[in-house]
């Protein structure tokens, strides 16, 4: 196996992903992460501390990767709604198809496990939360000036609705709810904050 100065850091917190994704902190050995990394334990200890070190480092890189870029996308997006629910979409797509189908969210999957006690990794999923609940706000932002939403919605309010339904789906998504499902509950959700339809917009009899 390679030794410390033999391996990219990048590329071993990317494969270290994958098994905490799946597994998570508390079941996954650190056998397992050097059959999956090709790194000796002595290498990835020297490099990251420790397993939790490792766990840590690697949480930071799937934010990085795979939040942060969404949440920009969809705070930057101008169609309201519309980009909430191919936000979701998109959510439930990767969550109940796929090669990573079933797995959850790495995030989600640590707020529910007892790494959420260490105060490292709780801070990590604060900003995560914040970057979530900004980006559902900024979106609604674009709607309510669009005139897509009740007038009396509150954007702060419906702000954190949205990002807990989104970790409603990683969830939900993990224990086998299926794709039609998880999109009719976000339908439900999204309905009580649309404008009712104007005389132009109604559908013909």
């Amino acid at each position: 196996m390679p030794d410390i100065k033999h391996f990219n850091p990048e590329i071993v917190l990317d494969e270290a992903i994958q098994v905490f994704w799946r597994h998570g902190l508390p079941t996954t050995g650190i056998q397992a992460l050097v059959s999956a990394t090709g790194v000796s334990r002595s290498s990835l200890y020297a490099t990251f501390g420790n397993k939790d070190g490792l766990y840590a480092a690697a949480l930071d890189r799937y934010i990085a990767q795979h939040s942060t870029p969404a949440f920009a996308h969809l705070a930057q997006a101008s169609a309201g709604l519309t980009s909430i629910e191919e936000f979701f979409a998109g959510l439930i797509e990767v969550r109940c198809s796929g090669p990573v189908a079933g797995w959850g969210c790495m995030v989600t999957n640590a707020y529910a496990g007892p790494e959420c006690a260490d105060t490292g990794i709780r801070t990590l999923l604060e900003d995560h939360h914040h970057m979530l609940q900004s980006a559902m706000r900024a979106a609604l932002t674009h709607a309510a000036d669009l005139g897509q939403l009740q007038p009396s919605c509150d954007l702060d309010a419906s702000a954190a609705v949205l990002a807990t339904l989104a970790y409603g789906v990683n969830l939900r998504s993990r224990a086998g709810a299926d794709a039609q499902t998880l999109t009719d509950t976000v339908a439900a959700a999204l309905a009580p904050l649309r404008a009712p339809l104007t005389p132009q917009e109604q559908p013909p009899q």
